[in-house]
């Protein structure tokens, strides 16, 4: 079982940066992919962007490409959502997500799921 616990979400205006923090509560960490995904109001669950175990590879969604960075310490359980250039767009719950079965855009292959942490961005 794998704990997480997104943080570090608020209100902003367009253009600003925010970082998104996630914490995990296991001790094998680093077996672990982490992607990141958004859910804005009516609307279904969407790909962000995804680190891989070791932090050497990552992966971002067109809409995000860019703007968005991911980070992990896998020493101190922590996997990090840079956001920058925030947009209106961007107003979402912000989910964290960890899994064992290697990198997918797919919600579906994420096993365990923090709580969210909403973002906004007034324009």
């Amino acid at each position: 079982q794998v704990h997480l616990v997104e943080s570090g979400g608020g209100l902003v205006q367009a253009g600003d940066s925010l970082t998104l923090s996630c914490a995990a509560s296991t001790r094998t960490f680093s077996n672990y992919v982490v992607g990141w995904f958004r859910q804005a109001p009516g609307e279904e669950r969407e790909f962000v962007g995804g680190i891989s175990e070791s932090g050497l590879s990552r992966t971002f969604a067109d809409s995000v490409n860019g703007r968005f960075a991911i980070s992990r310490n896998n020493e101190k359980n922590m996997v990090y959502l840079q956001m920058n250039n925030l947009k209106p767009e961007d107003t979402a719950i912000y989910f964290c997500a960890a899994g064992d079965n290697g990198f997918s855009r797919l919600s579906s292959k994420y096993n365990y799921w923090g709580q969210g942490t909403q973002v906004t961005v007034s324009s």
